[in-house]
């Protein structure tokens, strides 16, 4: 299929992941790379509104940065003409259209077929990751990294100085795990005692992780907490909270939770995975 030509998207809705029918290969498109219409693509994977698929998308996009992995040269916003309007639409790599796959509304079937797609794809390179929840893992990372640093600032601001931060880091553990770091990683029976616990847990964990860092640094601000000792009581107070809720809902304690793949192993792979598959359409 050349860039010229126009692929009417009320036609789209017999495509598939499957042979016996026009298949994500099949609209590809050529003009100096190979790419996918996101607006196209939408339509394979399930979606019928682009505002909702752009969620998706935006994902995907910050799952590349956070990969370090060049942006333009994955995700190319274009306007172009549908049925006389002009809209906006991105030109997906192969790699782009991986990362929405795995960042897509996995509830949808064909979400699922392009997953498994992507699998079969991708034994040709023999790298890829699979579940969809540690691409996901290396979003939510991302996301405590950032909020770490946040809460490090307002916690700054609220007279913990830098000698303190680790107590006080460690109050929050305290409150979450009922034990502090040090024996919550022997506990999980971590062995890289130099590394962070974050880089080790499962989605759900680092999920509620974040939550419990984001609720310490509104606690802080929202009622003008300041001195070390009343820091770590609020640390504390929300991680214990954050653990009953955890309790309640899913019946299991934090610390139970088991340790996953080293997210830098994750990240390596999808890398790999980004330059082999870029290989394919070379």
């Amino acid at each position: 299929m050349t860039s010229e030509e126009y692929l009417d998207l009320k036609d789209v809705d017999v495509f598939h992941f499957e042979e016996e029918n026009l298949n994500f290969n099949d609209i590809a498109r050529e003009n100096g790379f190979t790419y996918w219409y996101a607006r196209e693509y939408m339509c394979m994977l399930g979606y019928e509104s682009y505002a909702s698929f752009k969620n998706a998308i935006n994902r995907a996009l910050t799952t590349c940065m956070t990969l370090s992995i060049d942006v333009m040269e994955n995700f190319q916003q274009v306007e172009r003409q549908i049925d006389g309007k002009t809209v906006q639409d991105f030109k997906l790599s192969r790699f782009a259209c991986y990362l929405v796959a795995m960042n897509a509304d996995n509830k949808k079937t064909e979400v699922a077929k392009a997953q498994t797609f992507f699998a079969a794809t991708a034994e040709a390179i023999r790298r890829y990751v699979d579940d969809a929840e540690d691409v996901e893992r290396v979003l939510i990372r991302d996301e405590v990294s950032v909020h770490e640093k946040s809460l490090n600032s307002t916690a700054k601001k609220a007279g913990v100085d830098n000698k303190g931060f680790a107590i006080f880091q460690n109050a929050g553990y305290r409150g979450m795990y009922n034990m502090n770091l040090v024996q919550l990683k022997e506990y999980k029976g971590m062995k890289q005692k130099k590394r962070t616990l974050l880089d080790f847990m499962g989605r759900d964990e680092l999920a509620a992780n974040l939550f419990r860092i984001t609720q310490t640094e509104l606690k802080l601000k929202n009622e003008s907490i300041h001195g070390q000792y009343n820091a770590e009581k609020a640390a504390n107070s929300v991680g214990k909270k954050v653990r009953k809720t955890m309790i309640e809902i899913s019946g299991v304690r934090p610390e139970e939770m088991q340790l996953v793949e080293d997210i830098k192993k994750i990240k390596t792979s999808l890398k790999q995975t980004q330059k082999g598959l870029k290989k394919i359409d070379s």
